[in-house]
């Protein structure tokens, strides 16, 4: 099972090679804007500076998978959602109750450094006073998942339980996660997952908690190889 996970990483990883070829390269969210020509919908897959392949092949790892409008009727869009993790531009600030990467990526800057931000994450919302007292450590998020290269991926279909969005991201994730498994281009020993409060975070090798225990379907690469002929087509 682990040789074939190791076949299917490396089909993967040539297929995000395509897709980052056909995008002209990778960006960071600290370079984008709303202003760029954004699918409706999408998935996209997040790099990180010093993390890298060490058994599928070279090049940078992928360390987080994620996706949007999956719930009927959501009319979230693909920026909207990846804005809502890069926070703002000019005050560097952001809002990480409404990202769960950017709460998750603050609470190992916070166990890594030895900050103390009580109420961080804690509840749906936050008065002013609070919010203010977080600004610091927001900037710092939004500092380290802006300078992140990423790639997305087009795939407009509805939202839903049954989305192929949905299926690709669930499957991707359980694909790369290491989570109960013999690793497979493990995290390197500097990585600030190893600092998140989340087991599963810190298992898996990636800012993904959902879908880390489950059995990949080898057959989401077909699904995810068309959909990037397809975005190739229309370029």
């Amino acid at each position: 099972m682990e040789s074939q996970r190791l076949v299917d990483l490396q089909k993967f990883y040539s297929i995000i090679a395509r897709l980052e070829k056909g995008l002209g390269g990778a960006r960071t969210l600290g370079s984008c804007s709303g202003r760029l020509t954004w699918p409706k919908r999408g998935v996209y897959f997040f790099m990180e500076d010093g993390e890298v392949r060490s058994n599928s092949g070279s090049g940078p790892r992928i360390v987080r998978v994620g996706t949007h409008a999956l719930k009927t009727a959501s009319g979230t869009r693909l920026w909207t959602r990846l804005s809502q993790h890069r926070g703002r531009l000019r005050s560097g600030g952001g809002n990480h109750r409404g990202s769960i990467f950017r709460l998750i990526v603050g609470t190992a800057l916070m166990a890594r450094h030895g900050y103390e931000f009580p109420m961080w994450g804690s509840g749906q919302s936050a008065s002013a006073e609070i919010r203010a007292g977080e600004v610091e450590l927001e900037r710092e998020v939004t500092g380290f998942i802006g300078a992140m290269p990423f790639v997305w991926i087009e795939i407009d279909d509805e939202p839903g339980a049954d989305s192929m969005r949905g299926y690709v991201e669930r499957n991707a994730i359980a694909l790369l996660s290491n989570f109960g498994k013999t690793p497979v281009d493990a995290p390197s020993a500097g990585w600030l997952g190893h600092d998140c409060n989340r087991e599963r975070i810190r298992k898996s090798g990636l800012w993904n908690s959902n879908h880390v225990d489950e059995v990949y379907d080898p057959a989401f690469l077909e699904c995810l190889e068309r959909h990037v002929l397809a975005m190739e087509e229309v370029a």
